[in-house]
């Protein structure tokens, strides 16, 4: 298994090669929760930009929750305790994003005048330079490696 920097370089580079930031996340996990790489980019590609540039609930830290579902979910509708604890675990998932980064909403973090148009805009030297979308996708793939190995996570 990858180090937490492991997974958070692969994650940064894959948002480099053009995919939104919950693509970026959820690709570098995507052997580890049995998703071929194509399903996963699927499955996360609406969540980019805040959910489809609402600019709501970050796409990196969504992909994280994308994770935590698929390794520690639960299916059984009458099952409320398994409910509880994934809630519990997503909701300690949101709070360690905010921490790192600010926010959990991608509005917030982009600052204001961030376009909810539904068109992305170029990839260039300073679209980069002016986002922390980079930081934001590192942070979401370090806690979603916390899923796969809480322990070794918190060495990293």
């Amino acid at each position: 298994m990858r180090t937490a920097d492991e997974y958070a370089a692969a994650a940064r580079e894959n948002f480099l090669a053009g995919y939104n930031c919950a693509q970026s996340v959820l690709l570098a996990f995507a052997g580890e929760i049995g998703e071929t790489p194509e399903r996963a980019l699927r499955l996360a590609s609406p969540l980019g930009a805040g959910m489809g540039r609402l600019r709501q609930v970050c796409g990196a830290l969504s992909a994280a929750f994308l994770v935590e579902g698929a390794l520690r979910g639960y299916a059984d509708p009458a099952d409320a305790e398994a409910k509880a604890a994934l809630y519990a675990r997503v909701q300690d998932l949101a709070h360690r994003f905010e921490g790192e980064m600010g926010s959990i909403l991608c509005g917030d973090l982009l600052g204001p005048g961030a376009s909810t148009s539904p068109v992305p805009e170029a990839r260039t030297p300073a679209y980069y330079a002016k986002r922390p979308c980079l930081k934001c996708i590192e942070c979401g793939a370090r806690l979603a490696a916390g899923i796969l190995s809480p322990k070794k996570a918190e060495e990293t």
